[in-house]
């Protein structure tokens, strides 16, 4: 059953409004989500109440990846390159609503959106001074993955885990 939530959209009955602790027993710790994710897809093929579930994430760390040094040309083409996505998409949507010649709307907006990519990439990077001359792409990480259950299953989850932990490892294709 979906209910609606303060947050617009719907959510599971189940589930609380606030974000509060998980709750219930851990049944399996993984260094990876993905190894995560793994022993709980198992458990699904395995007919097991998934829905008892939870995959904690424990001792977050954010991590930034330089990607590279920024410089003006950089910066002016990424500039250039999101204000002509944004002045191609008002042109269409003029072009389609207006009386006068498409293509010259689409022009126009696209032009228009070049230069004020160019305009306003240019004022932001001169504002920072310099103070972060880098691009960078930023991630929430886990130490490690813990899978939790409620505490009516969560003997039966932790045996179909210990089975999943004693098959091979599959062979790579």
């Amino acid at each position: 059953m979906m209910v609606s939530s303060p947050f617009g959209g719907q959510r599971p009955a189940g589930l609380p409004r606030l974000p509060t602790p998980p709750t219930g027993w851990p049944i399996g710790s993984y260094g990876t989500y993905r190894e995560a994710q793994q022993a709980v897809d198992y458990l699904a093929e395995q007919s097991f109440e998934v829905s008892d579930v939870t995959i904690v994430g424990v001792d977050l760390m954010l991590v930034e990846r330089v990607l590279g040094r920024l410089s003006w040309g950089r910066v002016l083409g990424a500039g250039a390159m999101s204000g002509a996505w944004f002045g191609l998409f008002a042109g269409l949507l003029l072009g389609l609503f207006a009386n006068q010649g498409f293509a010259l709307q689409v022009l126009t907006g696209l032009v228009l959106g070049i230069l004020f990519g160019l305009l306003f990439s240019a004022i932001g990077y001169r504002m920072s001074r310099g103070r972060r001359d880098f691009s960078s792409a930023s991630q929430l990480v886990a130490g490690r993955y813990d899978v939790l259950c409620q505490p009516r299953t969560a003997e039966q989850g932790r045996e179909l885990l210990a089975k999943l932990a004693l098959r091979p490892p599959p062979s790579p294709a």
